[in-house]
């Protein structure tokens, strides 16, 4: 495949994950007939501070693989350790909207013994990405090989994909997490003459639904779509006949699946900026996931190239670690 040429702009949501850990059960502190009285407080063992947010968490991910991508996005101004972090490992952080007056969206879940979880979700900054125009962005860093406008506040989801339309700009569609509480009218809106579309398999038969498009008809106004089908691997379907499954990378030891899809993502677009063909890209897509699902957190997980090369190696054999280890430097 033919590498796209230009910058990678990556539109998502930014936040930070509060997880808390209640050593007891939720159930023996509830009475059940006194729930509109309800107020209780629970004693937690620990507390875990993770970055999260589906732009940064692909944008992590590409940068382990080389590339340098363009984070889009909006961040309170507690957002400057976060942002440190990103930029020391090559995420290109100068476009991301700082809010006056709102923090970074945050994630508060505590979790008790038998997985029963009270949590809140802040979206704070994010409610502002709307504000963000893409051509100022453009402008900076150069023409973009694909804008990937991934779940974030709906009308700045809305903003990006007309924007793309009415400039040119090839996007790609990824509404995940708000596939769930957007309407059919929104979701044909975000999707249609996407260059690829990104989803997991049950959000596939979500948009099929919402939409009223057959899978049939999805291809027809979309250049590409990619399901990920968790421990299968992923398939990716074109309205050209193309059709196939990759299966997942080999020996994965699962601790956590969070980011995992983010991170399929990141290895799937560094592998096609350096013209892979698609079987490659979803396969290099594959082995960044695995390193996620065996760790605690999206942007925990380290390896060096010669390692990521040896476990394509592993799991796709001697040609796809040749290829990928010549765009890698290995």
């Amino acid at each position: 495949m033919t590498a796209p040429t230009g910058s990678l702009l990556i539109a998502g949501s930014i936040a930070t994950d509060h997880l808390m850990t209640f050593g007891g059960r939720f159930a023996d502190s509830l009475v059940v007939d006194q729930l509109d009285k309800l107020s209780v407080s629970f004693l937690v063992n620990d507390l875990e501070i993770r970055r999260g947010g589906v732009a940064p968490n692909m944008c992590f991910g590409l940068a382990r693989l080389g590339l340098r991508p363009v984070l889009v996005g909006a961040a309170g101004e507690d957002f400057a350790d976060y942002r440190s972090w990103l930029e020391r490992n090559g995420v290109d952080c100068d476009s991301v909207h700082i809010s006056e007056s709102r923090h970074t969206a945050r994630f508060v879940c505590t979790t008790d013994t038998t997985m029963a979880q009270f949590a809140s979700f802040y979206p704070g900054a994010m409610s502002e990405a709307s504000q963000i125009e893409l051509l100022p962005i453009v402008e900076r860093v150069g023409a973009p090989a694909y804008v990937l406008i991934g779940a974030d506040d709906p009308e700045a989801m809305k903003r990006h994909t007309e924007e793309c339309r009415q400039r040119g700009y090839a996007f790609i569609a990824d509404c995940s997490q708000q596939l769930a509480f957007a309407e059919g009218d929104l979701i044909r809106d975000l999707i249609d003459g996407a260059a690829i579309l990104f989803s997991n398999e049950y959000e596939s038969h979500v948009i099929e639904k919402k939409t009223g498009w057959s899978e049939a008809e999805i291809l027809t106004r979309v250049g590409l779509q990619v399901t990920t089908l968790g421990k299968d691997g992923v398939r990716v379907t074109s309205s050209d006949g193309t059709s196939f499954e990759i299966p997942a990378a080999k020996d994965v030891a699962a601790v956590e699946p969070t980011g995992v899809g983010d991170a399929f993502r990141g290895g799937f677009l560094a592998a096609l900026s350096w013209g892979t063909s698609l079987e490659r890209a979803a396969q290099v897509g594959c082995v960044l996931a695995a390193y996620v699902v065996e760790t605690v957190g999206t942007q925990e997980y380290d390896f060096t190239h010669e390692q990521f090369v040896g476990r394509i190696r592993d799991s796709y054999g001697d040609e796809a670690a040749a290829e990928v280890a010549k765009h890698l430097g290995v």
